[in-house]
């Protein structure tokens, strides 16, 4: 039996051999790290059997589906604990692995309190100490049932029932714990070494408000515990980044509870927000775009014709106009495809690269919505490319190069991921593959390393998906590039060909920002608050000594916003030791303090956010100093 590797070269090993083996026989190392296997392109345990030929990559804890794999088991030996201490006061409901560690839901009969989460720690530990095998076996329907009654667990018994007949339904047993599952999962409970519980909260049952609170814990794992504290210390300095917190402070933006998940963004936060607007649009005049402006409401046959109405409705708000049905935009493509309309187009008009800052409505439920990340409105920086078949990947390479240049700017490192079918996609086999197979050639000949989202594209297109990663290395998905050969079909946008007659453009859809109110929580939390010149609400604050130089201070100022500086003079009558440490905490670049000194000899003294003290400097040299900071950005844009 023939197996082909990750790298392309193919092994030859005897029918029935697992993915564990298969990993020993590559190397013996390998096999140590390894959390689980992809057998052509789905991920299956160690004890896997290969019974034909295949692809398998054999996943570690560098690998996503080997963290999740990892973690995964580590939330069945967090319930494992926590049924060994709680007993029969707790019934399972589910714990899968997340992006970031595990959680597992559980109906309590009281609340567990943090002060006990060390308790199910050491008991975790215990079970770890233990190395456990872990068994997988499979039951019918009926004895599945029978089985979780006896246990008393009925959220599994619930979820049993609803399962087709016939299927096989799976188990994984470590020592006296069996869950209901469909796995992966590790060999044995001792690979797991170090973990933490990190909070709990109260979830619904299946996420229906209707249903039952149950309680929810999360937690992480890692393989060592240096990664844990690392992992830890990185959560803590998160916590310091918190951009609502510092939103809050820097008098960026407020959340009123007059409207939940409708953002105001005030004086300082608007000099941001312009800030990046202005960036967008000049590196998109540069880049071939024109921008327009679409509705915010528009008729509901309109979101019939797209298809979000069938695929979008629970989030779309909607309004009645004159007795008619309106929807208030959750996307800005429909609009585009009005404006595209508008006339008739030529072969010889493409690409049509139509750029819009349009805000959008999308209901979210309350219990979701954090801060900037999670809102109901927010401005896309949308553009669609409306284009000629042989122009895509063209211009799928012109948008890359454009993110990469936007991220840079931002000094952002990226992943790629690309995003294939849903499960709920419209159009034919044929445009899917024509479509996902444009983006990987694309993505080949740019020689951008990728990785594959199964099933995570949009309804009428794949994706490639751009994943930013911040000064402390998390992740953030903003940019994205979608693929459409399904609007223009629905919309009946046309171009006239060479040949004089009617063909169908082909659409993509992009955006960079992703957001704008996300990119600046996303920029709040990179820069922990203290952006960069370039950016900042405030470049310089003045502070005076004494009211003898309030005059000097007031020309400094002046000079200074004529030569577009955004500056703040604080005249208060505070000790220029408390002034300089509230300028401080409010992150300005430079503090110029001025004092009878500077007064008489007509200079400034000069502090750094980044360096401190820098010295005395005449105006004009100050001046040059910050502009030219700004220049270093704008020459690479």
């Amino acid at each position: 039996m023939n197996i082909e590797l990750k790298d392309g070269s193919k092994l030859e090993v005897e029918k029935g051999t697992s993915i564990l083996e298969l990993a020993k026989q590559i190397s013996e190392g390998l096999a140590r790290n390894a959390m689980a296997g992809k057998v052509n392109g789905i991920v299956k345990d160690l004890r896997y059997k290969l019974e034909e030929d295949c692809k398998v990559e054999i996943l570690t804890f560098d690998d996503l589906d080997g963290k999740k794999a990892y973690w995964h088991t580590t939330s069945h030996i967090m319930a494992q604990a926590i049924k060994r201490i709680y007993g029969k006061d707790i019934k399972l409901t589910i714990g899968p692995a997340i992006d970031k560690g595990f959680y597992y839901d559980f109906d309590v009969k009281e609340n567990i309190s943090s002060d006990d989460f060390e308790k199910i720690e050491i008991e975790m530990k215990k079970i770890i100490k233990e190395d456990l095998p872990i068994e997988r076996y499979t039951l019918e329907k009926s004895e599945a049932i029978k089985f979780m009654k006896d246990l008393g667990e009925d959220y599994k018994v619930e979820l049993i029932e609803e399962l087709p007949e016939g299927e096989e339904i799976s188990f994984y047993k470590q020592g006296e714990f069996t869950d209901l599952c469909a796995g992966p999962h590790l060999m044995s409970t001792g690979k797991v070494k170090a973990v933490k519980i990190l909070s709990s909260s109260g979830a619904y049952w299946r996420g229906d408000e209707h249903n039952k609170m149950l309680q929810r814990f999360y937690g992480i794992s890692f393989p060592k515990t240096s990664e844990l504290e690392n992992y830890l210390n990185m959560l803590e300095e998160a916590k310091k980044r918190d951009h609502k917190k510092l939103g809050k402070e820097l008098e960026l933006f407020m959340i009123a509870p007059e409207g939940p998940g409708f953002p105001f963004f005030l004086p300082k936060g608007m000099v941001l927000r312009n800030i990046l607007e202005e960036f967008w649009r000049h590196i998109h005049r540069k880049n071939g775009y024109v921008e327009i402006k679409t509705p915010m409401i528009l008729n509901e046959e309109l979101w019939h014709r797209s298809g979000h109405w069938d695929h979008y409705k629970e989030n779309m708000y909607t309004t009645k106009i004159d007795d008619v049905d309106y929807g208030i935009k959750p996307m800005n493509c429909p609009g585009g495809m009005l404006v595209y309309k508008s006339k008739m187009r030529s072969y010889k008009d493409l690409p049509i690269r139509a750029g819009e800052l349009g805000l959008v409505h999308r209901h979210e439920k309350s219990g979701e919505l954090n801060g900037l990340f999670r809102v109901r409105c927010f401005t896309q920086d949308d553009a669609h490319i409306f284009c000629l078949p042989e122009q895509i990947e063209s211009e799928i390479a012109g948008i890359m190069n454009l993110v990469d240049k936007v991220y840079k700017i931002f000094d952002f490192e990226y992943t790629v991921e690309l995003s294939t079918r849903p499960d709920d996609s419209m159009g034919s086999d044929e445009q899917w593959n024509m479509a996902e197979d444009a983006l990987k050639k694309v993505l080949k000949d740019m020689n951008v390393s990728y990785v594959i989202n199964e099933g995570d594209g949009a309804f009428y297109g794949p994706k490639i998906d751009f994943h930013i990663k911040d000064s402390i290395g998390r992740e953030w998905q903003c940019g994205t590039i979608q693929l459409d050969f399904q609007m223009p079909e629905r919309f009946d946008l046309t171009y006239i060909g060479e040949d004089g007659e009617k063909h169908r453009p082909v659409m993509l859809h992009r955006v960079i920002f992703g957001s704008i109110e996300r990119f600046i929580g996303v920029l709040i939390e990179n820069y922990a608050g203290a952006f960069p010149v370039w950016i900042a609400p405030v470049q310089v604050k003045i502070l005076n000594i004494t009211d003898a130089q309030f005059e000097y201070a007031e020309e400094i100022k002046r000079k200074m916003e004529n030569a577009n500086i955004r500056v703040e003079f604080d005249n208060s009558n505070e000790k220029i030791g408390y002034k300089i440490r509230k300028a401080q905490l409010e992150k300005i670049p430079y503090m110029v303090v001025i004092g009878e000194k500077e007064k008489e000899n007509n200079t400034l003294s000069i502090r750094s956010r980044k360096d401190g003290d820098i010295g005395t400097m005449n105006i004009d040299q100050f001046i040059s100093l910050v502009n030219s900071e700004v220049a270093e950005i704008l020459k690479r844009i």
